[in-house]
């Protein structure tokens, strides 16, 4: 595979400073060039051009493990295998980004108990939802988007952007998800302490809508961990690659990347590599005895 990647950049870079770099001998790349490609070696081409189709499928998202599902679902192969080449052709998964230390507001003008206590794991649809609200960066000043996730599946069933951040955008992307999901029974709905959360209309509309309030602890952003691994998702998958002109722009790209791809097609090991969407379908399926 070496001798392949010197190949595949030999127009971009020097021979001799490749096989320098690779720890390889020019003369034995040579002679590789000469000799026809063992059975093996043609068979890690084709699943290396397999693997970078499916990679760039996934927007250029997927590590191994993800792209490893989607090729076993055709052929047989094992996890090292894929781990290989993708690691030979430069393949890999984003990477997150941390958030900076520092202090994130006072206290709160109204908190309720941790109820959801981390329980991120849930048995059945609309029993938990977790919310949260994070900024996106455009030319035209900050969009705030605030998302509601079901624990189940992980879907997001409601969502808002605007361009304040007030309780507004968080009470209509709750509004939202009720209106999507039409609850039968009383959903506990978990967020973070920060003050569109803590509002007298939020603490309104949750009475109104038979739901149930639950607050991280202060300061602890694992207590909402699911929701802040989706944030994180979609600034190293889709924001931060990305230059907004304005945040009409934004929204339209955040309505791409959770209604066109995270919900239907992105792949979640938690629910054993099915989208939401795809994993809510089949567990129906099941209930019905299909």
């Amino acid at each position: 595979m070496r001798y392949a990647f010197i190949a595949e950049h030999r127009d971009r870079f020097r021979v001799r400073a490749m096989c320098r770099c690779l720890a390889v001998q020019p003369s034995g790349y040579y002679a590789w060039q000469k000799s026809p490609l063992s059975q093996r070696a043609r068979e890690d081409a084709r699943q290396t051009e397999l693997l970078r189709q499916a990679w760039n499928d996934s927007g250029k998202v997927y590590g191994y493990r993800k792209l490893h599902d989607v090729l076993d679902r055709g052929e047989t192969s094992c996890p090292n295998r894929i781990a290989r080449l993708t690691r030979l052709a430069g393949i890999k998964a984003q990477i997150g980004y941390k958030r900076r230390p520092g202090s994130y507001g006072g206290k709160p003008s109204l908190a309720v108990d941790n109820t959801l206590d981390r329980q991120f794991d849930v048995a059945a649809p609309d029993r938990a939802w977790v919310t949260d609200i994070t900024y996106i960066r455009t030319m035209e000043g900050f969009a705030y988007l605030a998302v509601v996730i079901d624990l189940y599946s992980r879907r997001v069933v409601g969502w808002s952007m605007q361009s304040r951040q007030t309780t507004d955008v968080v009470l209509q992307a709750l509004h939202m998800a009720v209106w999507r999901r039409k609850p039968k029974q009383r959903v506990l709905i978990h967020s973070d302490q920060g003050s569109q959360f803590t509002s007298m209309d939020w603490a309104a509309f949750i009475r109104a809508h038979n739901l149930e309030h639950s607050m991280s602890r202060r300061g602890n952003c694992h207590d909402n961990a699911v929701a802040e691994s989706f944030f994180s998702s979609l600034k190293r998958e889709r924001i931060r690659r990305r230059t907004y002109k304005n945040r009409e722009e934004a929204r339209q790209d955040v309505f791409d990347y959770v209604e066109m791809f995270y919900n239907p097609v992105r792949k979640q090991v938690r629910n054993g590599m099915l989208s939401p969407v795809e994993f809510e379908r089949q567990q129906i399926l099941k209930a019905e005895g299909v």
